[in-house]
């Protein structure tokens, strides 16, 4: 059975985040529950961390943990962070779900520091099992018109796009796969990390 928790890749981030050696400040666009702050306060217990979220229950789940929650729309509004003020900003999801994606990186390359990292997260139009359907005439599973993606990825792509608006801007540091349709975890856990490029979803250490 397929276990889609790992669509999420937390592991992946979890082993960037060990990697990076330092984090004080951290912002999640689109956090949720904090599921992904929960695991930057695992590795940094005493980093502030900082959320964009909308969703009334989120923002209480979020607040109750104490995190600084800011709602607010990231395609349209300035993101209310000092320029060079955060060590960290992550977006695990995120980017499929948006049109105004230059708006969205240009606000998370104004507040991260010189040197800080950012951590992206972005179903992998290229997997396996996504060949597999355009082989056979199907729509891929992560850009159905029926869902709330409106953008599709690739390792390539997600380069040339930070490239193209960020110029020298950003160095890929780690690149890391989660998941692997349609195996179970046994076999998509180890698949994912010795295939990357061909996983459900595709992680950036930047």
């Amino acid at each position: 059975m397929i276990d889609r928790t790992l669509n999420y890749g937390r592991h992946v981030l979890k082993s960037f985040l060990r990697s990076i050696g330092d984090v004080r400040s951290a912002l999640d666009i689109g956090a949720g529950r904090g599921d992904d702050l929960s695991t930057v306060r695992d590795v940094y217990p005493s980093a502030q961390l900082h959320a964009v979220e909308c969703f009334a229950e989120n923002v209480q789940t979020l607040t109750a943990q104490g995190i600084d929650v800011r709602s607010l729309n990231i395609e349209h509004d300035p993101f209310p962070f000092d320029p060079e003020s955060l060590d960290l900003v992550m977006a695990n999801q995120i980017l499929e779900h948006t049109k105004e994606v230059f708006w969205i990186l240009d606000q998370v390359s104004r507040v991260l520091k010189m040197g800080g990292h950012l951590l992206l997260g972005v179903p992998n139009l290229a997997s396996l099992h996504n060949r597999f359907l355009l082989a056979f005439g199907r729509q891929p599973s992560s850009l159905k018109n029926s869902s709330a993606h409106v953008r599709g990825f690739t390792k390539p792509d997600v380069l040339e796009l930070l490239n193209s608006g960020f110029p020298g801007g950003y160095r890929l540091i780690r690149f890391g796969g989660s998941n692997f349709y349609p195996f179970p975890p046994l076999l998509a856990r180890p698949l994912a990390r010795l295939l990357p490029n061909m996983a459900w979803g595709i992680f950036f250490d930047f």
